[in-house]
């Protein structure tokens, strides 16, 4: 079980960082770290989101961060947050991750801008807003759906073959 997460990790990671940066804005591609995080926290609850923001955040932070550890933090609380919410909806129903997808980014984008602007370095809001979070909003939007079907699936493929 733990291979085929890892498997799905490393396959999700690869075609964040190689085939999607093709098709970025302005530098600005999906974060499929992210919406993994995301979903497993809808599908499984808060103790694997937190655990699948550890890992993700820390793949982050290894080979893109800048700050080491904020991507962690990030995506840990994200996690948890995701999690919690898990018990009260309906795993088959694709709102919940199309919801959830844009708020996670945004929760995202405003914990790294805080751990900026607290190191003291000089922050455009509005800028960032414009160039950077409305960009990844829709990507994250667009690919929600795609990533939390694959996990959906997988759960499910778990469940009945054990």
């Amino acid at each position: 079980m733990v291979v085929s997460w890892a498997i799905i990790i490393v396959l999700l990671y690869a075609a964040q960082t190689s085939l999607f940066t093709f098709v970025d804005y302005n530098g600005v591609s999906v974060n499929l770290m992210l919406l993994l995080t995301v979903s497993v926290a809808l599908v499984h609850g808060y103790w694997k989101g937190v655990a699948m923001g550890f890992v993700t955040g820390l793949i982050q932070d290894l080979t893109m961060g800048d700050f080491f550890g904020c991507a962690i933090f990030s995506y840990m609380i994200i996690g948890l947050v995701a999690g919690r919410l898990s018990p009260r909806i309906f795993k088959d129903q694709f709102i919940f991750p199309l919801l959830g997808a844009p708020i996670a980014v945004v929760v995202h984008f405003f914990i790294m801008i805080g751990f900026i602007f607290f190191l003291g370095y000089q922050i455009d809001l509005l800028y960032m807003l414009q160039a950077i979070l409305l960009p990844l909003i829709f990507y994250q939007l667009v690919f929600a759906i795609p990533v939390y079907k694959i996990v959906f699936d997988f759960d499910e493929f778990t469940q009945r073959h054990g």
